[in-house]
C-alpha cells in the first residue's frame, strides 16, 4: 500500500461527503442497494440483525446506510480521522456502530470475533499495490468472516478502464455551479496503477476554494480479484455489474 494512502484519507475526511450530490441520500440509496444484495447471499435472507464488518468504512457511507437496514455493524478503517468523524456522524443518524481504527491488512490482529458479513466497498481494494498486500488483506478478511459467511468487495470497472486509461473523471457541478468534483489520473507506463488526484472546489462568499488529495490506485481486473480471493480461501464467487445490482460499482461476493 502506498504511504499516501493514509494521508488522502486523513486530509479528505472533513470533506468527503462534498464527492456526492447529497451523501445523505447516497448512505440511503447505497444501504439498501447493499442490504439487497447481501440477504440474498445469506442462509436466511429474512432473518434481521446480521453482524457485520466494513473494513475499509471511511466516515461511515456504507456503515451507516447498512444500520440503518437492520444489520449489527462493526466499522474500521486505517484512518483515524475518518474514524472519529464516522463516530460523530453515526451518533448524528441515531444508529449504535462499533468503530475502531485497523488496517484491513491486519484485521486478525486487531479486530476481535468473527461476523456473518464482511465489507470493503468505494474501491478500497486497489490500494493495495502488490500482490503481497492483496493476498494479506483478502486472508484477514477471511479471518473474521464465520463459516458460511459471506464477503462483500466493490471496485472501480478496471476492465474497461484499463483498456481506455482516461486522463480524468467527468468534473461534476453541484450547488448551482458553486460546488465542482472531479479527479485527474496519471497512469503508470505500464497501466497497472495510476496516480488520482482529487480536486473539490467550492465557491465560498466569493472567492473560490481548492482541496487537492492525491494517492495511488491498482486497476484490478476481476480475473486477478477472483483469483486471489480462491487463493485466500473463498468460494462461490460471483460478480454483479451496476445494471444487474443497482450499486454505482462492480460488485464480487464470496463465500467462506
Amino acid at each position: 500500500m502506498d504511504d499516501s494512502v493514509l494521508d488522502f484519507y486523513d486530509n479528505l475526511a472533513e470533506a468527503y461527503h462534498l464527492i456526492f450530490v447529497d451523501w445523505n441520500q447516497a448512505i440511503a440509496r447505497q444501504g439498501e442497494v447493499l442490504s439487497k444484495i447481501i440477504h440474498a447471499k445469506l442462509a436466511d435472507p429474512d432473518q434481521a440483525g446480521y453482524s457485520l464488518l466494513d473494513c475499509s468504512c471511511g466516515i461511515g457511507t456504507q456503515a451507516i446506510g447498512l444500520a440503518n437496514h437492520g444489520f449489527q455493524v462493526s466499522g474500521t478503517d486505517l484512518s483515524s480521522v475518518s474514524i472519529e468523524r464516522a463516530t460523530k456522524e453515526a451518533a448524528a443518524f441515531g444508529v449504535e456502530i462499533n468503530f475502531g481504527v485497523a488496517d484491513f491488512r491486519s484485521l486478525a490482529q486487531e479486530v476481535s470475533g468473527t461476523f456473518d458479513v464482511v465489507i470493503s466497498a468505494d474501491n478500497a481494494v486497489p490500494h493495495l499495490l502488490t500482490d503481497e498486500d492483496l493476498y494479506l488483506a483478502l486472508s484477514n478478511m477471511y479471518a473474521k468472516v464465520k463459516n458460511d459467511g459471506v464477503l462483500l468487495i466493490t471496485i472501480r470497472d478496471y476492465d474497461e478502464l484499463a483498456k481506455e486509461k482516461p486522463r480524468a473523471t467527468e468534473p461534476r457541478v453541484f450547488d448551482q455551479g458553486k460546488r465542482i468534483v472531479f479527479q485527474v489520473w496519471d497512469w503508470a507506463d505500464d497501466g497497472t496503477t495510476y496516480r488520482t488526484n482529487q480536486f473539490i472546489l467550492q465557491e465560498i462568499n466569493g472567492n473560490w476554494i481548492t482541496k487537492h488529495n492525491k494517492t495511488t490506485y491498482r486497476a484490478i481486473l476481476r480475473e486477478e480479484l477472483t483469483a486471489m480471493l480462491m487463493k485466500a480461501g473463498f468460494s462461490e464467487i460471483e460478480w454483479l455489474m451496476p445494471s444487474e445490482s443497482g450499486y454505482y460499482q462492480p460488485v464480487v461476493t464470496a463465500r467462506k
